[in-house]
């Protein structure tokens, strides 16, 4: 079992930043890769970012290339999410998901355990 907590959502402006906090429990947290999803109003859930158990690996949606950077802190069991210039388009409840693969991925099927979700909110 994996218990994630995600926190650091908020509202910010056109052009500002957030930092999301993808804090996990249970079972060990540095065998596995972990991302980041998100789902607007009226639309799917979305791959956004994911990161491989080392840390080594990244993966990027072609929509937050640039803006967004993931890492890890695995003595602290946790994931950032660093949003840069964010946009109203990016206005979402985000998800961190972990998968039993140490490989990062897109497909939102190979992930097996979720978090609530926290809310991301760009006006302009």
């Amino acid at each position: 079992q994996v218990q994630l907590v995600e926190s650091g959502g908020g509202l910010v402006q056109v052009g500002g930043s957030l930092r999301l906090s993808c804090a996990a429990s249970g079972r060990s947290f540095s065998s596995y890769a972990v991302a980041w999803f998100c789902r607007a109003p009226g639309k799917e859930r979305e791959f956004v970012a994911a990161i491989s158990r080392t840390g080594v690996l990244t993966y990027y949606a072609d929509f937050v290339k640039g803006r967004f950077t993931i890492s890890r802190d695995n003595a602290k069991n946790t994931v950032f999410l660093r949003m840069n210039s964010l946009k109203s388009d990016d206005t979402a409840v985000y998800y961190c998901a972990t998968t039993s693969y140490g490989s990062p991925y897109n497909d939102l099927m190979k992930y097996d355990y979720w978090g609530q979700g926290t809310q991301v909110t760009v006006s302009s």
